[in-house]
């Protein structure tokens, strides 16, 4: 087990005032690791870091608003300040808009693709200079289903998400040879406020549990195990791979 062991270890979270990002957070924890947390809400932040610190882990509190890209190298350096370094960084902060593809508009095409995408590189290029540098380091970038398929009505969540499993393999061929291992998770419905829309549309909740061979939808809390494997010596030879954690719906 102590391949799973993330003692010694700092991480860095995304979107981490809830759903999966508070999961991750409470996961990489729970194994072992100091976490900086980083989200826009400062309540939900304050929540989190009571939960790590309960686990008896350091927690850092990084407030930024990822649509801003050119803060995201401060708060990286915020977040190395404080823990000493980053180990592990946990692509997670997303953002969603719903709207068929005709009447999709170029401010929330371009508002997605901010955070989901172009958030997520700079996050990943300011994280993986160091990683680089020690020769070590974990990246572990949320995806989706939507990597592999196309959705209704989200076509700017698709487009970024299609993206996002892209520049994870483009970075892992490129930084697997420097010791710092780049993967993604695709996660396929889970409880988070992201589907808001979808579990309260009893008829199409209903119709996504029916596609799903586990017979329900998922907890955040099921990708903590996902994401210590990720962050763990456990992966040290697994690089831009995409792993579904979906209750079986790729399979069906």
């Amino acid at each position: 087990m102590d391949l799973f062991a993330l003692t010694d270890r700092t991480a860095l979270v995304t979107g981490a005032s809830r759903g999966i990002g508070a999961a991750a957070a409470e996961a990489l924890a729970a194994a072992g690791a100091d976490v900086a947390l980083l989200a826009r809400d400062t309540d939900g932040l304050r929540a989190t870091a009571g939960r790590v610190e309960a686990l008896g882990r350091r927690a850092h509190l990084v407030r930024c608003d990822l649509a801003e890209t050119e803060t995201i190298a401060a708060a990286v350096a915020d977040a190395t300040a404080a823990l000493g370094r980053i180990d592990i960084l946990v692509n997670n902060a997303g953002i969603i808009r719903r709207s068929p593809a005709l009447e999709y508009s170029l401010d929330d095409w371009q508002a997605v693709l901010d955070v989901n995408l172009t958030a997520m590189f700079r996050l990943a290029q300011e994280a993986g200079r160091g990683m680089i540098e020690r020769g070590s380091g974990k990246i572990i970038n949320i995806a989706s289903l939507l990597s592999f398929s196309g959705g209704l009505n989200v076509i700017g969540y698709t487009a970024s998400k299609s993206a996002v499993a892209g520049v994870t393999r483009a970075l892992a061929n490129e930084w697997a040879r420097h010791g710092v291992n780049v993967n993604a998770i695709a996660p396929g419905y889970f409880h988070t406020e992201a589907t808001a829309a979808l579990q309260q549309s009893p008829e199409r909740y209903e119709a996504l549990r029916a596609r799903i061979p586990a017979g329900r939808w998922g907890d955040p809390a099921e990708l903590g195990g996902t994401i210590v494997y990720l962050a763990s010596r456990a992966s040290d030879y697994v690089h831009g791979h995409i792993l579904a954690v979906d209750g079986g719906w790729m399979a069906a």
